[in-house]
């Protein structure tokens, strides 16, 4: 055994939150500064969020000092069934014993995830999708369809919308609004022009009017400066952007622009796919059907990565070999993706989801009357408060963060984004309880109500 081997701590059930001494604990803090010496400075989560992880089961995880959190963050949206859900394991462990990886040959997993995945889809979308096993992230699934897009149509350029996020990678970073992000980065893919993303309520800083009628305006204009782009790449919810929700008229209107002027209409589901707003994917909300889907995180349903894209026969004018990748062959989380749909179907997850999204927003309503949350919105199992300074509305990035560390040292795990990073974000598991949800939402609205000013600590 090494010497760095850290001994688990088992002093509480996984059943409820359980926090005691200082965070981190003394073998959190030993494992963070061994991950500060040799991983990259790129590194986010811990930082904000400093424990170290030791195990994990349904909503709660355990550090390696023994303190119990209710997990709302849950991989960043990947465990849609929770941590270590038992028939998902199973379904691993059977596969293990038969084929690990298979590149892009058939087989019966992979045959059967396809099947899966194309049976989440309306009968008559169906019958003309194709899918496209690419790189295991979203973003590779992204950079895939963009250059479907590209090919098929001819064309280049790409729009995108404001507070988009779509991935890291160099093509998938200009398509992102976080400007941060982008700047230290030299020469970023050209082409890429961002319009106005409509809300529903109100969305400080990301521009007036329907972006729709923008969009269309400019295209339509011989002199507007913008020739028609190979695709527009849009997301139903901007989670990233901080949990920005797309109004009804907004994306009906975009898909009919697009549609009318030929261009393929991308929806970016990496995040609100595989039932996160309470359908299997979040357009199908919105009466729209686009010409490409993208979809990663939740696939497996255990954080075995996969991703693909859902896409009109119209567009597959690729040639062989024109989109590969070694790692599109996972039939670990083929397998897990097909047991996740049929636990999904069996126990109704969809409509938990529906219910627990309700009962959130019923449980952070009376947050809006704190002078410091401009705005509680979300979808399903995907909510953000948006916290503002009262004095002059500008994001209160302290106040957020201090709120996140609060919720932490009382057992739960969350996470922040949007514009300066002011929005405290939680995406539970599909599958989370009522009694978790109704305690989670207890020790946030707990560290929300604390008074609040640009120095909060927990």
């Amino acid at each position: 055994m090494s010497k760095h081997t850290t001994t688990l701590l088992r002093t509480a059930p996984l059943t409820a939150p359980r926090v005691s001494g200082d965070l981190p604990g003394p073998r959190s803090a030993a494992l963070l500064a061994r991950q500060e010496r040799w991983e990259s400075s790129a590194r986010t989560y811990p930082r904000h969020l400093p424990i170290a992880l030791a195990e994990g089961a349904g909503s709660f995880v355990r550090d390696v000092d023994g303190n119990v959190f209710i997990d709302f963050l849950a991989g960043a949206g990947v465990l849609s069934l929770g941590h270590n859900h038992p028939e998902l394991v199973a379904a691993v462990r059977q596969q293990l014993d038969s084929l690990t990886h298979g590149l892009d040959f058939p087989t019966p997993a992979k045959d059967a995830f396809t099947q899966a995945q194309l049976s989440m889809l309306a009968p008559e979308l169906r019958r003309r999708t194709r899918l496209h096993f690419c790189g295991p992230t979203g973003a590779n699934a992204v950079e895939a369809a963009v250059k479907l897009c590209k090919i098929a149509t001819g064309r280049g350029g790409i729009i995108s919308f404001r507070g988009a996020f779509h991935g890291s990678t160099h093509a998938t970073m200009a398509l992102s609004g976080l400007v941060c992000q982008k700047a230290p980065v030299r020469d970023g893919m050209p082409g890429v022009h961002f319009f106005p993303y409509t809300t529903v309520g109100p969305a400080p800083d990301s521009g007036s009017g329907n972006g729709a009628d923008q969009l269309e305006q400019a295209l339509r204009d011989s002199n507007g400066g913008i020739p028609l782009p190979a695709a527009v790449i849009m997301e139903m919810v901007q989670g990233e952007g901080g949990n920005l929700v797309a109004g009804t008229d907004f994306v009906r209107r975009v898909r009919e622009v697009t549609r009318a002027l030929g261009i393929p209409l991308i929806v970016d589901e990496v995040q609100t796919g595989c039932g996160r707003t309470g359908t299997w994917f979040a357009y199908q909300q919105y009466g729209i059907e686009p010409d490409v889907v993208v979809a990663s995180k939740a696939l497996s349903g255990i954080g075995l990565p996969v991703a693909v894209i859902l896409y009109d026969t119209a567009l597959d004018t690729w040639a062989p070999g024109a989109h590969i990748g070694t790692f599109r062959g996972n039939q670990l989380a083929f397998a897990a993706g097909v047991e996740a749909i049929r636990v999904i179907r069996r126990d109704n997850i969809l409509g938990n989801v529906r219910r627990r999204g309700a009962q959130i927003a019923d449980r952070l309503a009376g947050l809006t009357r704190n002078p410091w949350v401009r705005q509680v919105r979300g979808r399903g199992l995907m909510w953000g408060i948006d916290m503002a300074d009262p004095r002059d509305g500008r994001p209160a990035t302290e106040v957020a963060a201090a709120v996140q560390r609060r919720a932490l040292r009382h057992g739960l795990i969350v996470e922040r984004g949007g514009r300066e990073d002011a929005v405290v974000r939680i995406l539970p598991p599909l599958n989370v309880t009522g009694e978790v949800v109704d305690t989670g939402c207890s020790i946030l609205v707990d560290a929300v109500s604390r008074p609040a000013d640009r120095s909060a600590a927990p």
